[in-house]
């Protein structure tokens, strides 16, 4: 009797694997577009990041904006962690950059999304750079939120802004003409 109450305890104590061999469920399914990651996930909690530390001058003074509470850096870090796991949605193969027939939402300045993926299939390599590159970034923030650094979440809030713009004009706007700046 002890025997059989032993191999019902260790036939319990396996583990099931992640996904069974064979499963007739893909391990994910995707969903959404880029264009919907960026409009629901990455835009409003980049900007939750880049609105949390800021310096306000205005005639009637300075005003230096940071989480001060508790509550405030964990709606700063939740924005943070969020916006590293887009950067891992945005890399799986299979996301489309729009649905078919959408069209860009500032057609004077960006391409239509039919030419970016099309520059996105061209160099997938690339695009997983640079959407890594944000994850990077975020990561930095993840880390100065962490230790209350409101000059780390600045510092990295300038990486992920330089991190969004690599992209945006590798894919979305490749033929802007930046102007140089000005040499003092």
């Amino acid at each position: 009797m002890w025997a059989v109450g032993a191999m019902l305890v260790a036939a319990g104590c396996e583990r099931a694997p992640a996904q069974p061999p064979g499963s007739a469920h893909p391990q994910y399914e995707i969903t959404a577009t880029v264009k919907d990651l960026m409009d629901s996930m990455v835009d409003p909690q980049a900007d939750v990041v880049w609105d949390a530390v800021s310096t306000i001058v205005t005639p009637a003074g300075t005003q230096e904006k940071m989480p001060r509470t508790d509550e405030e850096w964990k709606q700063v870090r939740r924005g943070a962690m969020t916006l590293i796991e887009a950067t891992n949605l945005l890399r799986m193969p299979g996301r489309r950059i729009a649905r078919p027939g959408e069209k860009s939402d500032n057609p004077k300045i960006e391409l239509e999304p039919e030419q970016i993926q099309e520059l996105l299939d061209k160099d997938r390599d690339k695009w997983n750079t640079l959407a890594h590159g944000l994850h990077v970034a975020a990561t930095e923030a993840l880390t100065a939120i962490d230790s209350k650094d409101t000059q780390a979440l600045l510092l990295a809030g300038d990486k992920m802004e330089m991190a969004c713009e690599s992209c945006h004009l590798k894919y979305w706007y490749p033929n802007q003409v930046i102007p140089p700046v000005p040499s003092n």
